[in-house]
């Protein structure tokens, strides 16, 4: 194993909301991603989510309440909590959660991105 610059790592990928594995820890990926714009409303009904902005700013949306993250800011989404990511602007982000996990979680659609890709 080698260190990890992430913004070398952020560098390699252009798209929005394709989250690319940049480690594991036991059953965890470590993954980054690029967002900007609306996601869809999901769920992730095993596990929770955790939400890392590295550089930008980007909302989570919930039933009743809107998280702000800024730059160098976490937030983690419990296991079953229905939300929504969002971003004005192109955000850069670190996601924490179990392999195998789908970013959109139940609701497969046209922003289903593809699972277990590395860079």
């Amino acid at each position: 194993m080698s260190k990890i610059n992430l913004k070398e790592k952020l560098s390699l990928f252009s798209e929005h909301w394709s989250p690319k594995v940049i480690s594991e820890l036991n059953d965890y990926q470590i993954k980054l991603v690029k967002i900007q714009g609306d996601f869809v409303w999901h769920n992730h009904s095993d596990t929770d989510e955790l939400f890392f902005v590295i550089e930008g700013k980007m909302n989570i949306e919930f039933e009743n309440e809107t998280i702000e993250l800024n730059k160098g800011e976490m937030y983690v989404v419990p296991k079953g909590v229905e939300h929504r990511p969002y971003a004005e602007n192109e955000c850069e982000i670190m996601l924490i959660e179990p392999r195998g996990v789908i970013n959109t979680g139940e609701n497969q659609n046209d922003l289903t991105a593809s699972n277990d890709v590395w860079i």
